[in-house]
């Protein structure tokens, strides 16, 4: 019988991020204008073992493993590291990985809490794919916003520098203000596209016996969340200001952070 379980694979990945997050340190010191590829390797490594743990779960439920807290909160992670190595492929976005790596550490450690990975109910046969595909495009859509949230602090902690005229360390450390906006609007842009996807999706679905989609919680949230981002966009587009639009993406997504798992478990749909 072979002892590697997924939470075993997980785990690798999890060591994986914290290497990455002890060399980002030494990225601080030094200051992350360069385009660091070691980091990004890291990252990718770790990656790599995420993605096979996600795999083995999945193959092993039939489904796409998000179905539990556990399930949840490394797939929120797994999106957030395709979407960090898709545009760390450009090597002027590879600096994202000095952030994106702590973040990958934390949401790991907080996924291995044993309490978190409960047995979770049965789902419709009929609705495997379409429930896997409506899953992976809401978690895909969070990990956007989580890399647009962490470009957005990285533009305001430039703006502020520049305010206090700290021009030594804003040429030492971060990339150019222009380029943390343009990012920061885009991945925000990506992330919602994506959303408005998953709950089109979502509203394909059989629900099991006994629930409803209308007034679910995560239903509502979803929907909310969707208008939010809807929201800002529209009001960037018609002159909110960069820094505004910033601070305004940072605070919906730690919305997103601290509401997420609870939405989950008040759900009769998402947490059977």
């Amino acid at each position: 019988m072979n002892p590697w379980t997924d939470r075993h694979w997980f785990l690798l990945a999890v060591l994986a991020y914290g290497a990455a997050t002890l060399w980002s340190v030494f990225l601080w010191r030094r200051g992350f204008r360069r385009h660091d590829w070691i980091n990004y390797t890291i990252l990718a490594v770790g990656f790599l073992f995420h993605t096979w743990a996600l795999l083995r779960r999945g193959m092993s439920l039939q489904h796409c493993p998000v179905r539990n807290l556990f399930e949840a909160t490394a797939f929120v992670g797994w999106s957030l590291m395709v979407a960090y190595l898709v545009f760390g492929l450009w090597p002027r976005m590879r600096f994202l990985g000095v952030l994106v790596a702590p973040l990958q550490l934390a949401l790991g450690v907080f996924a291995l809490m044993p309490a978190l990975d409960t047995p979770s109910g049965p789902i419709v046969q009929t609705d495997r794919v379409l429930e896997s595909l409506h899953a992976a495009t809401a978690l895909l859509a969070y990990g956007a916003f989580g890399l647009g949230a962490v470009a957005a602090g990285l533009y305001l902690v430039q703006a502020h520098d520049l305010k206090l005229r700290k021009l030594r360390a804003v040429m030492a450390l971060l990339p150019p203000i222009e380029r943390l906006e343009r990012v920061a609007r885009r991945l925000a842009q990506t992330g919602w596209l994506l959303l408005g996807l998953s709950l089109a999706l979502g509203s394909r679905l059989t629900p099991p016996p006994g629930t409803y989609f209308a007034g679910d919680p995560k239903v509502v949230w979803s929907a909310l969340l969707w208008i939010g981002y809807a929201t800002l966009l529209v009001w960037h587009w018609r002159g909110l200001s960069s820094r505004r639009f910033a601070w305004g993406l940072v605070g919906v997504f730690a919305f997103v952070l601290l509401t997420f798992w609870w939405t989950n478990l008040l759900s009769p749909l998402h947490h059977p």
